[in-house]
């Protein structure tokens, strides 16, 4: 009998669904099998031109938020952006 695709391949699969622990405005919260800031703030179902993300202290303008990946532990800031006079 042979063993069909490699382990490296179902590994790349499993990890798409597991769940990472992250500080999320200052609470312990998982990412929902998010691996980026994007993805994150999809799950969440944040307004993305409303918010402000800070991933571990540097603020990002929402065009980093596809290549920044997250990794167990970080801290994430999501503020509010509201104009007002």
């Amino acid at each position: 009998m042979e063993r069909l695709g490699s382990s490296a391949g179902w590994r790349r699969l499993t990890d798409r669904f597991v769940n990472m622990t992250i500080s999320l405005n200052g609470e312990s919260a998982d990412t929902r099998g998010a691996h980026t800031v994007q993805e994150l703030v999809d799950r969440y179902e944040l307004p993305p031109k409303a918010v402000l993300i800070e991933h571990n202290g540097l603020a990002l303008h929402q065009r980093e938020w596809a290549a920044r990946q997250l990794s167990e532990g970080d801290r994430i800031e999501v503020l509010r952006v509201v104009a007002g006079g």
